[in-house]
């Protein structure tokens, strides 16, 4: 079984896959956390390039190019990654490789299988993933009005039967949307949602303010079913308050 989205430091989890194969791995700290994941000979992950933090010295490391991704052209357009990081276990012996995060951010096991095989999360989100993860940056028609630039439009969408790593800013809830409950989210603080929930856009104030900026002036009003990952700490509003 995957572990929460509440993982506690230190503790080890173990994840069985449908093919039955068990990955243990480790989330560590608190605030900046980091995951480390166990791997047996011919066991592989695959990561976002530079976010390897250690590795013992018999994983073999790979740069490849996503060949799944439908938009890499405009991802490498606006200066995102293009390519993946495969970390190979070639045996005899276990090892493992430790992933970290890229900034103040909080370490999300999902496991697809439970998802119903796809969820949306935001852009930059993926950090890793164990085995069937596909990884797409897709347009999401129902949030095209979202954000005036483009990462309101490039959404990463995870679908597959793995389990994949995501991150999260701040402090972390996860709200179980029953059918027809509604739940208002500030679209910001929104890190992750199933694709079975329903998504509205309401401005809050003129439109002008929420294209140059301003605090809860888009929000999302979501409707069950499905499960939803907020965040208390979006890494737009950080960078945000550390330039001013």
């Amino acid at each position: 079984m995957a572990a929460p989205f509440f993982s506690t430091p230190f503790q080890p989890y173990v994840y069985q896959s449908h093919h039955g194969a068990v990955i243990p791995f480790q989330i560590l700290g608190g605030e900046a956390q980091m995951v480390q994941i166990m791997l047996k000979p011919q066991e592989k992950i695959i990561a976002k390039p530079g976010s390897m933090c250690f590795m013992s010295g018999s994983i073999e490391m790979e740069n490849v190019l996503i060949p799944e991704n439908e938009v890499g052209v405009w991802q490498w357009f606006f200066g995102k990654a293009v390519t993946s990081v495969i970390f190979r276990n070639p045996g005899p012996g276990d090892g493992f490789v430790g992933i970290a995060t890229p900034s103040l951010a909080r370490i999300l096991p999902i496991d697809l299988a439970k998802f119903g095989g796809e969820i949306l999360c935001l852009p930059d989100a993926f950090l890793c993933s164990i085995n069937d993860v596909k990884v797409s940056n897709a347009l999401d028609h129902r949030a095209r009005n979202v954000m005036p630039n483009i990462e309101g439009f490039l959404r990463q969408k995870l679908t597959g039967q793995g389990l994949a790593f995501i991150l999260a800013g701040g402090s972390v809830a996860q709200k179980v949307l029953e059918v027809g409950e509604v739940l208002a989210v500030d679209v910001s603080c929104i890190a992750a949602l199933n694709t079975t929930v329903n998504v509205q856009i309401k401005y809050n104030g003129p439109v002008r303010r929420a294209v140059f900026g301003g605090d809860n002036l888009v929000t999302a009003t979501l409707t069950g079913p499905g499960i939803v990952f907020i965040q208390s700490l979006p890494f737009q509003l950080f960078s945000q308050r550390i330039a001013r």
